[in-house]
């Protein structure tokens, strides 16, 4: 099975000087695994968490359970998942390494894709404060519920890897309260491409308290429609955040030099 990725599903005819290529088709299991991997970025599935099964993931995504199978071996290659046998066996997320080795790689990465790393952060100074003003202006009374519901299980997370979950929740839950699928593409983008950065972010239960601060100010504009208001907290949240994240880029570069 293939899904295909072309509009309307129709070829685009080539015709002479200047004509567009067709368009990569992307094969069932490697759009499986993306969308796992997708999730598994997003920490909306927790290291150590188990996949759905094979079968339930069939389901999930209409194909056979060989195209799952397959994708799950993509998944294995890139060391995000582990099967296990046995009466409590499954697909596990692995927990990303804690060696000093594992986390040189992850900032070698990071410094690999310093120019993309800028641009997304340009990129979300420029959409996340009109996503907040938009939700403002949609919302509905489920959206509130939803997004003071991942503050509180943000409050109550026992590690790092709940409290990130708990964050893009709370994100994806705003974004969802504007009604729009584009701006809720555009902030998943975002949360997966910056995931390995967010992951280097020093753990303090300081941070942890500005976070809680700037998402309970945000949901209080959000609930009383308070469109500018929105805007102008996601700003700030924004730029702290980019702060943050420049500041660790600065001290990973003077490490990996060092």
């Amino acid at each position: 099975m293939v899904v295909d990725l072309r509009r309307g599903g129709q070829e685009q005819r080539a015709g002479g000087r200047g004509e567009f290529a067709p368009i990569q088709q992307l094969r069932a299991h490697e759009y499986v695994a993306e969308q796992i991997r997708r999730h598994i970025a997003l920490r909306l599935i927790e290291p150590g968490e188990a996949l759905q099964s094979e079968r339930e993931l069939a389901a999930t995504f209409g194909v056979g359970r060989p195209t799952v199978q397959h994708a799950l071996r993509l998944l294995e290659a890139d060391r995000l998942v582990e099967a296990r046998r046995g009466r409590n066996g499954g697909t596990f997320v692995l927990a990303p390494g804690d060696d000093a080795e594992a986390m040189l790689g992850v900032m070698a990465r990071v410094m690999g894709r310093r120019q993309e790393i800028e641009e997304v952060l340009a990129y979300r100074r420029a959409i996340e404060p009109r996503v907040a003003c938009e939700a403002a202006r949609m919302r509905r009374r489920a959206d509130i519920d939803a997004m003071t519901g991942a503050i509180e299980a943000m409050s109550k997370a026992l590690t790092e890897a709940q409290y990130m979950r708990h964050d893009t929740g709370f994100h994806l839950a705003l974004a969802g309260a504007t009604r729009n699928r584009f701006m809720v593409s555009a902030v998943e983008d975002i949360r997966m491409r910056l995931s390995d950065v967010i992951s280097l972010l020093p753990e303090s239960d300081t941070w942890h308290r500005r976070l809680s601060g700037e998402h309970e100010a945000l949901a209080a504009a959000v609930e009383l429609r308070q469109e500018e208001g929105a805007e102008t907290v996601m700003e700030a949240h924004v730029a702290a955040s980019e702060q943050s994240i420049c500041a660790m880029l600065t001290a990973i570069r003077r490490r990996l030099a060092s």
